[in-house]
Protein backbone atom coordinates (compact mmCIF):
# COMPACT_ATOMS: atom_id res chain seq x y z
CA UNK A 1 0.00 0.00 0.00
CA UNK A 2 1.61 3.93 -1.28
CA UNK A 3 1.71 5.87 1.88
CA UNK A 4 1.85 9.51 1.22
CA UNK A 5 4.94 11.47 1.88
CA UNK A 6 4.51 14.73 1.23
CA UNK A 7 5.22 16.96 3.97
CA UNK A 8 2.37 19.28 5.05
CA UNK A 9 2.87 22.84 4.01
CA UNK A 10 3.13 25.48 6.96
CA UNK A 11 1.04 28.11 6.89
CA UNK A 12 2.96 31.76 6.70
CA UNK A 13 1.69 34.14 9.26
CA UNK A 14 1.34 37.99 9.52
CA UNK A 15 0.65 40.45 12.65
CA UNK A 16 -2.68 41.81 12.35
CA UNK A 17 -3.35 45.33 14.85
CA UNK A 18 -6.76 45.69 15.34
CA UNK A 19 -9.48 47.82 16.63
CA UNK A 20 -13.05 47.20 17.48
CA UNK A 21 -15.68 47.28 20.69
CA UNK A 22 -16.42 44.55 23.24
CA UNK A 23 -19.37 43.18 24.71
CA UNK A 24 -19.75 46.11 26.68
CA UNK A 25 -19.49 48.69 23.51
CA UNK A 26 -15.93 49.60 25.05
CA UNK A 27 -13.72 50.36 22.34
CA UNK A 28 -10.22 47.96 22.36
CA UNK A 29 -7.42 47.33 20.48
CA UNK A 30 -4.90 45.21 19.73
CA UNK A 31 -2.62 42.53 17.79
CA UNK A 32 -3.20 39.21 16.80
CA UNK A 33 -0.77 36.63 14.49
CA UNK A 34 -2.36 34.43 11.56
CA UNK A 35 -2.95 34.02 8.27
CA UNK A 36 -5.19 36.37 7.08
CA UNK A 37 -7.95 38.55 7.81
CA UNK A 38 -10.57 36.42 8.32
CA UNK A 39 -9.12 34.18 10.49
CA UNK A 40 -8.57 37.20 12.86
CA UNK A 41 -12.03 38.16 12.59
CA UNK A 42 -12.97 34.85 13.58
CA UNK A 43 -10.42 35.01 16.43
CA UNK A 44 -12.21 38.27 17.81
CA UNK A 45 -15.62 37.54 17.45
CA UNK A 46 -15.07 34.43 19.39
CA UNK A 47 -13.31 36.13 22.52
CA UNK A 48 -16.57 38.53 22.18
CA UNK A 49 -14.95 41.69 20.14
CA UNK A 50 -16.86 43.34 17.35
CA UNK A 51 -13.81 44.37 15.00
CA UNK A 52 -14.37 47.77 13.29
CA UNK A 53 -10.62 47.86 11.22
CA UNK A 54 -8.22 45.30 10.51
CA UNK A 55 -4.88 46.25 9.21
CA UNK A 56 -1.96 44.17 8.37
CA UNK A 57 1.36 45.23 9.76
CA UNK A 58 3.61 46.70 7.50
CA UNK A 59 7.44 45.60 7.84
CA UNK A 60 9.89 47.28 6.55
CA UNK A 61 13.37 45.84 5.39
CA UNK A 62 15.10 46.79 8.52
CA UNK A 63 18.55 46.57 9.28
CA UNK A 64 21.00 43.56 9.43
CA UNK A 65 20.86 41.23 12.36
CA UNK A 66 24.01 41.92 14.46
CA UNK A 67 25.44 39.57 17.23
CA UNK A 68 24.68 42.52 19.82
CA UNK A 69 21.18 41.67 18.50
CA UNK A 70 21.22 38.12 19.38
CA UNK A 71 22.90 39.38 22.66
CA UNK A 72 19.39 41.46 23.33
CA UNK A 73 17.12 38.63 22.70
CA UNK A 74 19.03 35.78 24.47
CA UNK A 75 19.04 38.04 28.02
CA UNK A 76 15.26 38.61 26.90
CA UNK A 77 14.21 35.15 26.31
CA UNK A 78 16.31 34.04 29.56
CA UNK A 79 14.92 36.69 31.95
CA UNK A 80 11.00 36.37 31.07
CA UNK A 81 11.43 32.02 31.10
CA UNK A 82 13.08 32.95 34.97
CA UNK A 83 10.15 35.19 35.44
CA UNK A 84 7.78 31.50 34.48
CA UNK A 85 6.73 33.21 30.89
CA UNK A 86 5.90 30.23 28.40
CA UNK A 87 8.03 30.17 25.79
CA UNK A 88 5.64 30.59 22.88
CA UNK A 89 4.53 33.62 25.01
CA UNK A 90 7.82 35.06 25.75
CA UNK A 91 9.36 35.01 21.43
CA UNK A 92 5.69 37.12 20.88
CA UNK A 93 7.03 39.68 23.63
CA UNK A 94 10.67 39.72 22.54
CA UNK A 95 9.43 39.27 18.62
CA UNK A 96 6.83 42.36 19.22
CA UNK A 97 8.59 44.92 21.18
CA UNK A 98 12.29 44.34 19.16
CA UNK A 99 12.86 47.44 16.38
CA UNK A 100 14.63 45.75 13.88
CA UNK A 101 12.08 44.40 11.69
CA UNK A 102 14.36 41.14 10.45
CA UNK A 103 15.03 40.34 14.07
CA UNK A 104 11.09 40.10 14.03
CA UNK A 105 11.05 37.95 11.39
CA UNK A 106 13.53 35.55 12.60
CA UNK A 107 11.63 35.19 15.68
CA UNK A 108 8.40 35.03 14.13
CA UNK A 109 10.04 32.11 12.10
CA UNK A 110 11.34 30.25 15.01
CA UNK A 111 8.26 30.92 16.93
CA UNK A 112 6.45 28.88 14.19
CA UNK A 113 8.63 25.53 13.93
CA UNK A 114 8.20 25.71 18.21
CA UNK A 115 4.78 25.41 17.87
CA UNK A 116 5.07 22.70 15.42
CA UNK A 117 6.40 20.58 17.83
CA UNK A 118 10.52 21.17 16.54
CA UNK A 119 12.47 21.67 20.03
CA UNK A 120 14.36 25.18 20.06
CA UNK A 121 17.80 23.90 19.39
CA UNK A 122 16.29 22.60 16.16
CA UNK A 123 14.79 25.56 15.42
CA UNK A 124 17.69 27.82 16.10
CA UNK A 125 20.08 25.49 14.11
CA UNK A 126 18.09 26.47 11.01
CA UNK A 127 20.03 30.08 11.11
CA UNK A 128 23.44 28.97 11.22
CA UNK A 129 24.32 32.64 10.55
CA UNK A 130 22.51 34.20 13.49
CA UNK A 131 23.07 31.00 15.64
CA UNK A 132 26.39 29.73 16.06
CA UNK A 133 27.59 25.67 17.11
CA UNK A 134 27.86 26.58 20.66
CA UNK A 135 24.67 28.83 20.89
CA UNK A 136 22.97 25.86 19.49
CA UNK A 137 24.39 22.90 21.89
CA UNK A 138 24.12 25.11 24.78
CA UNK A 139 20.36 25.29 24.26
CA UNK A 140 20.20 21.78 23.45
CA UNK A 141 21.80 20.91 26.90
CA UNK A 142 19.74 22.92 28.32
CA UNK A 143 16.67 21.57 26.49
CA UNK A 144 17.78 17.84 27.67
CA UNK A 145 18.25 18.85 31.72
CA UNK A 146 15.36 20.72 32.12
CA UNK A 147 16.91 24.29 33.01
CA UNK A 148 17.17 25.91 29.66
CA UNK A 149 16.28 29.44 31.63
CA UNK A 150 19.71 28.86 33.79
CA UNK A 151 21.62 28.18 30.49
CA UNK A 152 20.54 31.10 28.43
CA UNK A 153 21.06 33.30 31.49
CA UNK A 154 24.49 31.92 31.07
CA UNK A 155 24.75 31.78 27.55
CA UNK A 156 23.41 35.85 27.70
CA UNK A 157 25.92 36.80 30.05
CA UNK A 158 28.70 35.09 27.68
CA UNK A 159 27.53 37.10 25.00
CA UNK A 160 27.25 40.19 26.42
CA UNK A 161 31.11 39.87 27.36
CA UNK A 162 32.06 38.95 24.63
CA UNK A 163 29.96 41.49 22.48
CA UNK A 164 31.70 44.44 25.20
CA UNK A 165 34.57 43.21 24.96
CA UNK A 166 34.41 43.63 20.93
CA UNK A 167 33.33 46.64 21.09
CA UNK A 168 36.49 47.75 23.27
CA UNK A 169 38.71 47.22 21.09
CA UNK A 170 36.88 48.45 17.82
CA UNK A 171 36.91 51.77 20.00
CA UNK A 172 40.30 51.79 20.65
CA UNK A 173 40.96 51.16 16.95
CA UNK A 174 38.69 53.67 15.79
CA UNK A 175 39.79 56.80 17.32
CA UNK A 176 43.06 56.54 15.75
CA UNK A 177 42.04 55.43 12.42
CA UNK A 178 39.37 58.32 11.99
CA UNK A 179 42.19 60.68 13.06
CA UNK A 180 44.35 59.48 10.48
CA UNK A 181 41.59 59.33 7.52
CA UNK A 182 40.51 63.46 8.51
CA UNK A 183 44.44 64.60 8.71
CA UNK A 184 44.75 62.70 4.50
CA UNK A 185 41.73 64.49 3.34
CA UNK A 186 43.11 67.98 4.85
CA UNK A 187 46.36 67.17 3.66
CA UNK A 188 44.81 66.15 -0.07
CA UNK A 189 42.92 69.56 0.61
CA UNK A 190 45.94 71.77 1.01
CA UNK A 191 47.88 69.93 -1.79
CA UNK A 192 45.29 70.44 -4.04
CA UNK A 193 43.73 73.58 -3.31
CA UNK A 194 46.25 75.61 -1.35
CA UNK A 195 49.84 74.86 -2.37
CA UNK A 196 49.08 75.69 -6.25
CA UNK A 197 47.81 79.31 -4.57
CA UNK A 198 51.17 79.62 -2.96
CA UNK A 199 53.00 78.57 -6.43
CA UNK A 200 51.79 81.05 -8.59
CA UNK A 201 52.74 83.68 -5.85
CA UNK A 202 56.18 82.21 -5.85
CA UNK A 203 56.60 82.71 -9.55
CA UNK A 204 56.35 86.37 -9.63
CA UNK A 205 59.49 86.37 -6.78
CA UNK A 206 62.17 85.15 -9.85
CA UNK A 207 64.14 83.86 -7.07
CA UNK A 208 65.18 80.40 -6.47
CA UNK A 209 62.90 78.05 -4.23
CA UNK A 210 64.04 76.36 -0.54
CA UNK A 211 63.88 72.56 -1.03
CA UNK A 212 61.03 72.03 1.30
CA UNK A 213 59.34 74.32 -0.89
CA UNK A 214 60.35 72.44 -4.20
CA UNK A 215 59.23 69.08 -2.78
CA UNK A 216 56.19 70.29 -1.47
CA UNK A 217 55.11 71.87 -4.67
CA UNK A 218 56.26 68.94 -6.98
CA UNK A 219 53.80 66.62 -4.84
CA UNK A 220 51.46 69.15 -5.12
CA UNK A 221 51.43 68.43 -8.82
CA UNK A 222 51.22 65.21 -8.61
CA UNK A 223 48.13 65.35 -6.18
CA UNK A 224 46.24 67.81 -8.45
CA UNK A 225 47.33 65.60 -11.70
CA UNK A 226 46.42 62.17 -10.38
CA UNK A 227 44.05 62.87 -7.63
CA UNK A 228 41.79 60.62 -8.79
CA UNK A 229 44.40 58.23 -9.40
CA UNK A 230 45.29 58.52 -5.89
CA UNK A 231 41.83 58.13 -3.78
CA UNK A 232 40.37 55.39 -6.13
CA UNK A 233 43.47 53.33 -5.62
CA UNK A 234 43.57 54.01 -1.98
CA UNK A 235 39.76 53.54 -1.52
CA UNK A 236 39.55 50.72 -4.18
CA UNK A 237 42.22 48.80 -2.77
CA UNK A 238 41.09 48.90 0.65
CA UNK A 239 37.36 47.99 -0.28
CA UNK A 240 38.82 45.05 -2.69
CA UNK A 241 41.34 43.92 0.52
CA UNK A 242 38.51 43.96 2.96
CA UNK A 243 36.35 42.11 0.95
CA UNK A 244 39.47 39.56 0.47
CA UNK A 245 40.15 39.01 4.07
CA UNK A 246 35.91 38.85 4.58
CA UNK A 247 35.87 35.62 1.77
CA UNK A 248 39.21 34.34 1.54
CA UNK A 249 40.47 31.80 3.61
CA UNK A 250 44.27 32.38 3.30
CA UNK A 251 43.93 36.11 3.64
CA UNK A 252 42.02 35.69 7.00
CA UNK A 253 44.72 32.80 8.17
CA UNK A 254 47.75 35.26 7.07
CA UNK A 255 45.83 38.11 8.63
CA UNK A 256 45.06 36.24 11.55
CA UNK A 257 48.79 35.23 12.21
CA UNK A 258 49.97 38.65 11.77
CA UNK A 259 47.77 40.17 14.11
CA UNK A 260 49.71 38.04 16.84
CA UNK A 261 52.68 39.29 15.39
CA UNK A 262 52.10 43.60 15.87
CA UNK A 263 54.02 45.26 17.85
CA UNK A 264 51.65 46.41 20.61
CA UNK A 265 48.04 45.29 19.12
CA UNK A 266 49.49 42.08 19.13
CA UNK A 267 49.59 41.32 22.56
CA UNK A 268 45.90 42.78 22.90
CA UNK A 269 44.85 40.52 20.15
CA UNK A 270 46.20 37.75 22.17
CA UNK A 271 45.11 38.20 25.44
CA UNK A 272 41.66 39.11 24.11
CA UNK A 273 41.50 35.98 22.26
CA UNK A 274 42.54 33.86 25.56
CA UNK A 275 39.98 35.65 27.30
CA UNK A 276 37.14 34.22 24.47
CA UNK A 277 38.81 30.63 24.73
CA UNK A 278 38.75 30.32 28.10
CA UNK A 279 35.12 32.02 28.51
CA UNK A 280 33.55 29.85 26.09
CA UNK A 281 35.11 26.84 27.71
CA UNK A 282 34.28 27.64 30.71
CA UNK A 283 30.45 28.38 29.77
CA UNK A 284 30.38 25.04 27.89
CA UNK A 285 31.34 22.73 31.52
CA UNK A 286 29.00 24.89 33.01
CA UNK A 287 26.63 23.60 30.76
CA UNK A 288 27.41 20.15 31.14
CA UNK A 289 29.00 19.62 27.65
CA UNK A 290 31.20 16.84 27.59
CA UNK A 291 35.15 18.08 26.81
CA UNK A 292 35.29 16.65 23.04
CA UNK A 293 32.19 18.18 22.18
CA UNK A 294 33.00 21.65 23.79
CA UNK A 295 36.52 21.56 22.14
CA UNK A 296 34.30 21.83 18.68
CA UNK A 297 32.98 25.26 19.35
CA UNK A 298 36.09 26.66 21.49
CA UNK A 299 38.27 27.47 18.60
CA UNK A 300 35.98 29.14 16.13
CA UNK A 301 35.09 31.34 19.37
CA UNK A 302 38.36 32.90 20.23
CA UNK A 303 38.06 34.43 16.86
CA UNK A 304 41.76 33.95 15.57
CA UNK A 305 42.98 30.97 13.27
CA UNK A 306 45.82 30.53 15.80
CA UNK A 307 43.67 29.30 18.47
CA UNK A 308 41.62 27.31 15.85
CA UNK A 309 44.13 25.30 14.70
CA UNK A 310 46.00 24.94 18.29
CA UNK A 311 42.47 23.57 19.90
CA UNK A 312 41.68 20.85 16.92
CA UNK A 313 45.04 19.47 17.91
CA UNK A 314 44.03 19.68 21.54
CA UNK A 315 40.96 17.74 21.18
CA UNK A 316 42.86 15.38 19.04
CA UNK A 317 44.97 14.75 21.91
CA UNK A 318 41.78 15.12 24.84
CA UNK A 319 40.14 12.53 22.84
CA UNK A 320 42.69 9.74 23.05
CA UNK A 321 42.91 10.13 26.95
CA UNK A 322 45.81 13.07 27.45
CA UNK A 323 44.54 15.25 29.59
CA UNK A 324 43.33 18.89 28.64
CA UNK A 325 46.07 20.68 30.71
CA UNK A 326 48.80 18.38 28.93
CA UNK A 327 47.47 19.03 25.68
CA UNK A 328 46.89 22.72 25.95
CA UNK A 329 50.70 23.15 27.10
CA UNK A 330 51.92 20.98 23.85
CA UNK A 331 49.52 23.48 22.26
CA UNK A 332 52.68 26.21 23.44
CA UNK A 333 50.00 29.20 23.13
CA UNK A 334 48.55 29.15 26.05
CA UNK A 335 50.57 31.78 29.35
CA UNK A 336 51.55 29.62 32.27
CA UNK A 337 49.02 31.15 34.37
CA UNK A 338 46.08 29.41 32.64
CA UNK A 339 47.44 26.06 32.58
CA UNK A 340 48.14 25.95 36.21
CA UNK A 341 44.67 27.32 36.68
CA UNK A 342 43.79 24.53 34.40
CA UNK A 343 45.50 22.13 36.31
CA UNK A 344 44.21 22.98 39.45
CA UNK A 345 40.64 23.01 38.04
CA UNK A 346 41.24 19.43 36.31
CA UNK A 347 42.97 18.16 40.34
CA UNK A 348 40.15 19.70 41.91
CA UNK A 349 36.82 18.88 39.59
CA UNK A 350 36.11 22.38 38.87
CA UNK A 351 37.21 23.10 35.62
CA UNK A 352 34.97 25.64 34.43
CA UNK A 353 35.20 28.29 37.66
CA UNK A 354 38.70 28.02 37.76
CA UNK A 355 38.87 28.95 33.39
CA UNK A 356 35.80 31.38 34.20
CA UNK A 357 38.79 32.74 36.87
CA UNK A 358 40.88 33.26 33.84
CA UNK A 359 38.69 34.69 31.39
CA UNK A 360 38.06 37.12 34.16
CA UNK A 361 41.64 38.39 34.58
CA UNK A 362 42.16 38.50 30.70
CA UNK A 363 38.92 39.95 30.14
CA UNK A 364 40.31 42.93 32.60
CA UNK A 365 43.68 42.83 31.41
CA UNK A 366 42.32 43.71 28.03
CA UNK A 367 40.23 47.00 29.69
CA UNK A 368 43.56 47.63 30.78
CA UNK A 369 45.44 47.71 27.54
CA UNK A 370 42.47 49.44 25.33
CA UNK A 371 42.49 52.08 28.06
CA UNK A 372 46.29 52.34 27.85
CA UNK A 373 46.68 52.33 24.05
CA UNK A 374 43.77 55.01 23.91
CA UNK A 375 45.70 57.35 26.36
CA UNK A 376 49.28 56.30 24.40
CA UNK A 377 47.74 56.78 20.77
CA UNK A 378 46.36 60.21 21.01
CA UNK A 379 49.88 62.47 21.84
CA UNK A 380 51.54 60.03 19.10
CA UNK A 381 48.83 61.02 16.37
CA UNK A 382 49.30 64.89 17.77
CA UNK A 383 52.71 64.42 16.68
CA UNK A 384 52.79 62.97 13.40
CA UNK A 385 50.10 65.04 12.24
CA UNK A 386 51.45 68.52 13.90
CA UNK A 387 54.78 66.87 11.91
CA UNK A 388 53.17 66.46 8.35
CA UNK A 389 51.00 69.31 8.28
CA UNK A 390 53.60 71.74 10.07
CA UNK A 391 55.99 70.82 7.96
CA UNK A 392 54.34 71.27 4.54
CA UNK A 393 52.81 75.16 5.93
CA UNK A 394 56.99 75.67 7.02
CA UNK A 395 57.97 74.59 4.23
CA UNK A 396 55.00 76.64 2.07
CA UNK A 397 56.05 80.04 4.16
CA UNK A 398 60.13 79.52 3.71
CA UNK A 399 60.34 81.99 0.63
CA UNK A 400 58.10 84.35 2.32
CA UNK A 401 60.72 84.26 5.28
CA UNK A 402 63.63 84.40 2.90
CA UNK A 403 61.96 87.27 0.99
CA UNK A 404 61.60 89.11 3.99
CA UNK A 405 65.35 88.93 5.07
CA UNK A 406 66.07 89.87 2.05
CA UNK A 407 64.40 93.53 2.27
Amino acid sequence: MATDKTKPKTVKEFVFEWEGKDRNGKQVRGETRAAGENQVTAALRRQGVMPTKIKKRRMSAGKRIKPKDIAIFTRQLATMMKAGVPLLQAFDIVGRGNPNPNVTRLLNDIRNDVETGTSLSVAFRKYPLHFDALYCNLVEAGEAAGILDQLLDRLAVYMEKTEAMKSKIKSALMYPIAVLIVAFVVTAVIMIFVVPSFKEVFTSFGADLPAPTLVVIAMSEFFVAYWWLIFGGLFGGFYFFMQAWRRNVKVQIFMDRLMLKLPIFGVLVEKSSIARWTRTLSTMFAAGVPLVEALDSVGGAAGNYVFESATLKIQQEVSTGTALTAAMTNANLFPSMVLQMCAIGEESGSIDHMLGKAADFYESEVDDMVAGISSLMEPIIIVVLGTVIGGIVVAMYLPIFKLGQVV
